[in-house]
């Protein structure tokens, strides 16, 4: 006899059960219909990319967590997909007739062989949404509104997108007077503002070797108030990208106002610096502050990643929510409406004898006919068992149809959160249980 298989899923993956997965289809659902009211429209790639697809795109760092997927007798040499913005550079160069402004979602998994660790899975979901062939700062604008009428949907309330821009970095290296190879420490030391204050940041700048008239001009740059734009102009109007870059924030500013997002959810920040080499214009992180639980999402303008598969760039910008983190979050807070998260199943029909049996078919049949999600059991004889079952599912509803029951053609619908009976005629079940059963939650967009 073989030895029995250990059952487990390995490291860093995980099952998720039909509870944690009604959940997650709540929170895809209204994603997905957002991102449709904004037009755009869902796009499939596949889990394996050729290798050579993936490599030279995220940086050497990155790359060394690509999962290699090779078939022994392949010919090919192919790799799990990283994320889902370089599949859509190359979906975008294979389709060149596309029509343009091309706007895509997609949410599926990804894989990347980090370190597992709670809240680090090697398998996760990305959901991304991106504006494909469009240079104006108006389509900027629709992702950040995107962003707000999507965590509003949700049900968060106290969030801020942070928005910069790739020139203005450009444009402060260049005003600290630094050499490109000493560019990525102060970005890395800026980006930190947040976390370990001005003080911080001086120091790990010190500690970087940054010459010191050099750190001076720094600070004084991060003290200027978050949102004076026209003050970083005063200090930075002397390079041309880092005017660019200013003039992009103002445009974004203005069709922000226009579309009616709140100033408080929206804030321009000088020291958010997003950490792919690949942006261009305007980055984008919207962080959470009520509970103070991070960023739920990023991104920003690539305008020359699809020109590593065509013959020319073409404009793309987009984000990437952290779907993974919004579920765990909306989960811990308790953000569900009630009805979601127990099961599918609004009512079990039950059958009281083989006789029966027949009879409680046909019933199920014209109440999934009706619109009802109804489970028939498949237990003939005893009745206990049966509610019982619908107890431990959260089952909300029975149908009870016994001898009595059928010959006066009615049945006994019991609410089994309450306890309470009535007897209907089998005629009237379907209109009395939807009358009964919790509505859609209401869409708010």
């Amino acid at each position: 006899m073989a030895p029995k298989i250990q059952p487990r899923v390995p490291r860093g993956m995980r099952d998720i059960l039909p509870q944690k997965m009604l959940l997650r289809q709540y929170v895809i659902g209204l994603v997905e219909k957002t991102f449709q009211r904004f037009g755009f429209e869902p796009l499939q790639t596949p889990v394996l990319e050729l290798r050579e697809t993936l490599m030279g795109k995220y940086g050497a760092d990155a790359e060394k967590l690509i999962y290699d997927a090779q078939h022994r007798e392949g010919k090919e040499e192919l790799s799990l997909r990283y994320d889902l913005t370089v599949p859509l550079t190359r979906v975008v160069a294979m389709y060149p007739d596309l029509p343009k402004p091309f706007k895509r979602y997609q949410i599926a998994p990804v894989w990347r062989a980090e370190r597992p660790q709670k809240g680090r899975y090697r398998e996760f979901y990305q959901c991304d949404a991106d504006i494909v062939g469009s240079k104006s700062m108006l389509a900027d604008a629709e992702i950040v509104t995107m962003i707000y009428t999507l965590l509003a949907q949700l049900g968060f309330r106290s969030f801020t997108t942070k928005i910069n821009n790739r020139k203005i970095l450009t444009g402060i290296g260049q005003y600290a007077g630094l050499p490109p190879a000493e560019l990525g420490g102060l970005y890395r030391s800026l980006d930190k503002l947040d976390k370990i204050g001005a003080d911080g940041v001086r120091a790990e700048m010190t500690q970087n070797q940054i010459p010191a008239e050099a750190i001076e001009r720094i600070m004084k740059l991060i003290a200027v108030p978050t949102d004076a734009l026209g003050e970083l102009r005063e200090l930075l109007g002397e390079f041309p990208v880092a005017r660019e870059g200013l003039d992009e924030l103002e445009q974004l500013a203005t069709f922000l106002s226009d579309a009616n997002i709140p100033r408080t959810n929206f804030q321009f920040d000088v020291a958010m610096v997003r950490g792919l080499a690949y942006y261009t214009g305007p980055i984008y992180e919207t962080v959470v502050t009520e509970p103070r639980i991070g960023s739920l999402t990023g991104g920003g303008r690539y305008d020359d990643l699809v020109g590593l598969f065509a013959n020319q760039s073409i404009p793309t910008t987009g984000t990437s929510f952290g779907i993974e983190r919004i579920i765990d979050v909306m989960d811990e807070l308790a953000m569900y409406p009630a009805s979601i998260g127990k099961t599918v199943t609004q009512v079990l029909v039950t059958i009281f004898q083989r006789e029966l049996a027949g009879v409680s078919i046909q019933i199920a049949n014209r109440l999934r006919a009706a619109g009802i999600n109804a489970e028939l059991s498949f237990e003939t004889e005893n009745l206990g068992k049966q509610l019982k079952y619908a107890a431990a599912k959260s089952i909300p509803f029975a149908v009870i149809i016994g001898p009595d029951e059928n010959s006066a053609r009615q049945v006994t619908l019991r609410d089994l959160t309450s306890g309470e009976q009535t007897r209907i005629d089998q005629a009237e079940l379907a209109k009395a249980l939807a009358a009964k059963l919790p509505s859609e939650p209401p869409d708010s967009i």
